[in-house]
């Protein structure tokens, strides 16, 4: 089966086997952000967005993004290095693993509310495992980084 889709800004057109799943595609692509971790969708480590919206790699064929636009972190690296920036300055970044999946929904998050209570930012985030941590860095470095944002407008404005 033959595929045409955007990857990060970038066309590709290929035959592919119609079994082939999205996340093996990508990493295929060098796209190497996007890991493999439950292999059942639990995990959120291997999040890209689907036009614009996170997906779960793992459980989607390729072929179901024939003719759309795939993004992953690879292709949001000014916003990953912001927010990347807050997490490791709260040490919840740990062994990095989730850091990824858990960057892409945080931007996802961000971009469909700017200005999320705590309850807000957990249960968006529910779906990213973290073995190493407690989500108390996480949950931190979010609220830093959405006091920076209002910071840096208020300061434009």
């Amino acid at each position: 089966m033959q595929i045409n889709l955007k990857l990060n800004g970038k066309l590709i057109k290929e035959e592919i086997a119609d079994e082939l799943l999205l996340i093996d595609f990508v990493r295929k692509h060098g796209c190497y952000s996007v890991k493999r971790g439950c292999e059942t969708a639990n995990c959120g480590l291997c999040t890209v967005f689907l036009d614009g919206k996170p997906v779960l790699s793992c459980s989607l064929l390729a072929a179901r993004a024939n003719g759309r636009e795939v993004t992953t972190l690879e292709g949001l690296q000014e916003e990953a290095e912001e927010i990347g920036s807050f997490v490791a300055n709260q040490g919840a970044e740990q062994c990095g693993f989730c850091n990824p999946g858990f960057m892409m929904n945080a931007i996802a998050l961000f971009r469909e509310n700017p200005d999320p209570t705590d309850e807000e930012i957990l249960e968006y985030l529910s779906g990213n495992l973290c073995r190493c941590s407690g989500y108390e860095g996480q949950l931190r470095a979010m609220k830093n980084y959405i006091a920076w944002k209002k910071e840096k407008q208020e300061v434009g404005a």
